[in-house]
């Protein structure tokens, strides 16, 4: 129980500054002020670090939102916010070596960011951020502590194929374990025999576009198992 306090504690940090940059977000903001405000924020919470190549806020708009890149590629783009834009926000805190994880796809309608799924008029973003919700409602059907990372994957990238929608992850995993060093996690991807509960914690990130689509979208969550119950922490 301590561990998951911990873990809480930081993803916490995440969730906050996801919050937080909601109501700063505006028509005419450049995604490199987005990324410089998310940064600050985490530290000014408590993050003393970013864990996933020193890149605290990952940050893409429009088409750009399919993109799947590492982190020792990732550049943020010098593109400016819309009135009617859609956004996605990756962050990465790390205090005292602990991770936090969290990213959210956001849609910016009539210059402000829709506060709930049903009030987004593009019918594209509405059904996108719907499959990502039904996604993780799935898994918590799905998933034991039994349950390996290749059987995850295997049930959830059929379910998103027989949905009409496409896995974008540039290695093609949806997740990975939550460790103290980046090298050492392994991930939701064909061969990984290892069973979802021998890992304290794992993330699930289902990184998806409609078939012919033109948008990306996102939502990461950190999981671990209270007895046979998957939760978020």
């Amino acid at each position: 129980m301590e561990l998951v306090a911990e873990y809480s504690a930081v993803q916490r940090i995440a969730k906050d500054t996801m919050n937080y940059i909601k109501k700063q977000i505006s028509p005419g903001m450049r995604l490199t002020e987005i990324r410089k405000i998310c940064e600050n924020r985490m530290l000014q919470l408590g993050a003393d670090s970013f864990w996933y190549y020193n890149v605290g806020a990952f940050v893409f708009s429009g088409t750009d939102t399919v993109l799947s890149l590492s982190g020792r590629k990732y550049k943020t783009a010098d593109i400016v916010i819309r009135p009617d834009d859609i956004i996605t926000i990756d962050l990465s805190p790390q205090c005292n070596k602990v991770w936090g994880d969290y990213a959210r796809t956001l849609i910016m309608q009539n210059g402000n960011i829709a506060d709930k799924i049903e009030h987004i008029k593009n019918e594209e973003w509405r059904k996108g951020l719907l499959m990502e919700k039904m996604l993780h409602k799935k898994i918590k059907e799905f998933a034991s502590p039994l349950t390996t990372f290749e059987e995850l994957f295997f049930f959830m990238n059929t379910f998103i194929s027989e949905n009409g929608y496409v896995n974008l992850d540039f290695s093609g995993n949806l997740g990975h374990s939550i460790e103290k060093n980046k090298n050492d996690r392994i991930y939701i991807e064909k061969g990984n025999k290892t069973r979802l509960g021998d890992a304290a914690f794992f993330t699930f990130e289902p990184h998806i576009k409609r078939e012919n689509g033109m948008y990306g979208y996102k939502k990461e969550n950190i999981y671990c198992f209270k007895g046979n119950y998957l939760c978020e922490i």
